[in-house]
């Protein structure tokens, strides 16, 4: 039986500095969204503008998160990691700080550098911690930290919002950040690193900087300037084509490369891979929806969605650690097939919300995924980096959460794009049925023109008001209710793909006992 590990150091606080780590850089994606309003008040930004907030977090993200192994090669990772967490709480306290959106903007490039440097660093820093039976814990324990950042940035920052003010969504940050640094530099040990300082690659990095930048631009801005009517959208599509192309070439020619592709060969890392990337359409998209549809359909205010959240998706902090334990008693393939499933029916209910759901109806779809995602998160991460040799756990882990980065990216703008031209069609159609012609309509608005007439002169233009907003009401209703079983369809695609996954070095081990 294989107990060996990379690192030595105390296993509980580098176990804490590492959940904190990621907790804080998952923090950060979700928190900002809530705030975004009380910036723009702030600053005076224009509405279109305010998103670069948020985008320019995640292309910095994107950039580096690719380049973990190679960084933690040449540095190793007590050096890499501690790095970044300062850098983070660094860019984190100039966010506070920051006065013009300009400032805010650049320092949030900054945050997502080391914030995109974090979550990849921490999972391999786990998986080099603890011996290869207890990978699965490892895995629960990453995946704990991960969900809990989407599922508490919502509520956390509005409190935060509500309690002070917008900079300290950002200042919080700090003491935690300086300590997690802290708790690194003292418990990560590499009795065995050797640092390597191979010529870097720089033509790789530029390529795959100008495609990700590219594409994360896209993604995140082609529905606002209607996809392929924009010559800016369409340029950038090209253009992140062909660098990342280019990149891929380079990538599989040259001797050193910055992003080792070449792991790819492994058939259950590229299965596992593929499903994390539909995870992350199914994951960050259905939050997406999820958080708007409570806000335009249900009119909830920031604190009461994070409320919705919280109250469905609690369970996932004792779920996580139990699938931990407990998942290598039982092939990992079986999991995660079952997780895909459960999943697939939260986004199934999801699809059936109305505007008359309660909180519980709300809550529910939500604690039915969190039941699901525990199944997936946990033995897929530990299928996709246990078995690697430690010298490519580095880059895979990095390209493992590129690609759930990725997923949801794709997923994000393609369900944005849907439920606009869902919204204009069911508005039309349900528009042409409003006619003296249709009995019901006949009677609903003779109805809303007498109440009406009690209190308004123009009785026809309040019944008309009310019945425009009805219409646009449903439109929305029917256009999110498609947009999640779309998401449905696509996700139920990945198991198919648990067929290619090998079983897991846990369920082995426990089946010869």
């Amino acid at each position: 039986m294989q107990s060996e590990t990379y690192l030595t150091g105390s296993k509980p606080l580098l176990t804490l500095a590492a959940m904190l780590a990621v907790l804080m850089a998952y923090l950060d994606v979700s928190v900002v969204n809530v705030a975004l309003t009380d910036i723009r008040a702030s600053f005076g930004t224009p509405l279109d503008q305010i998103a670069w907030v948020s985008t320019s977090y995640m292309m910095s993200n994107v950039i580096v998160i690719p380049l973990t192994g190679f960084f933690k090669q040449r540095f190793g990772y007590r050096k890499y990691f501690v790095a970044s967490l300062l850098l983070f709480t660094a860019a984190s306290a100039l966010c506070g700080l920051a006065w013009n959106l300009e400032s805010l903007v650049l320092f949030r490039v900054l945050q997502g550098i080391g914030g995109g440097a974090i979550i990849p660093t921490s999972q391999a820093i786990l998986l080099a911690r603890y011996p290869k039976r207890e990978h699965g814990m490892a895995g629960a324990l990453f995946g704990l930290a991960a969900i809990s950042g989407p599922l508490l940035g919502p509520s956390v920052g509005g409190h935060l919002i509500d309690a002070f003010n917008w900079h300290w969504i950002f200042l919080i940050n700090v003491p935690f950040g300086l300590f997690a640094a802290l708790l690194s530099q003292k418990h990560i040990v590499e009795p065995n690193f050797i640092a390597r300082h191979d010529s870097v690659d720089w033509r790789g990095i530029g390529l795959l900087a100008v495609g990700l930048v590219s594409l994360q631009y896209v993604l995140d801005e082609g529905q606002g300037r209607s996809w392929w009517e924009s010559q800016r959208i369409v340029g950038l599509s090209w253009l992140a084509l062909i660098a990342l192309g280019g990149f891929i070439a380079h990538e599989l020619e040259t001797e050193k490369p910055v992003v080792d592709l070449r792991i790819f060969s492994n058939r259950s890392y590229s299965a596992a891979t593929m499903i994390n990337f539909l995870v992350g359409v199914a994951l960050f998209s259905g939050s997406f929806l999820f958080a708007l549809y409570c806000g335009a359909v249900m009119r909830y205010s920031a604190l009461e969605i994070g409320k919705v959240f919280l109250a469905g998706s609690a369970v996932q902090v004792l779920l996580m650690p139990l699938i931990g334990r407990l998942g290598g008693r039982f092939d990992q393939r079986l999991l995660i097939a079952f997780g895909v499933i459960v999943l697939c029916y939260s986004l199934w209910l999801n699809g059936h919300l109305s505007e008359r759901s309660s909180f519980f109806g709300l809550a529910f779809p939500l604690f039915v995924r969190s039941c699901g995602i525990g199944f997936v998160f946990v033995p897929l991460g530990i299928l996709a980096l246990s078995d690697l040799p430690e010298e490519q756990r580095g880059a895979g882990a990095g390209l493992f959460n590129l690609t759930r980065e990725l997923g949801g990216s794709m997923g994000t703008a393609g369900v944005t794009t849907l439920l606009d031209r869902r919204a204009h069609t069911y508005g039309q159609h349900l528009a042409e049925h409003l006619s003296v012609s249709n009995p019901q309509a006949l009677t609903e608005f003779l109805r809303l023109r007498h109440a009406f007439g009690a209190v308004l002169g123009r009785a026809e233009l309040g019944a008309l008001g009310v019945f425009r907003a009805r219409v646009l009401e449903q439109a929305l209703v029917r256009a999110f209710n498609d947009a999640f079983l779309v998401l449905v369809s696509i996700f139920a695609a990945s198991v198919l793909l648990v067929l290619a996954l090998r079983p897991g070095a846990g369920h082995a081990e426990a089946a010869t006992h």
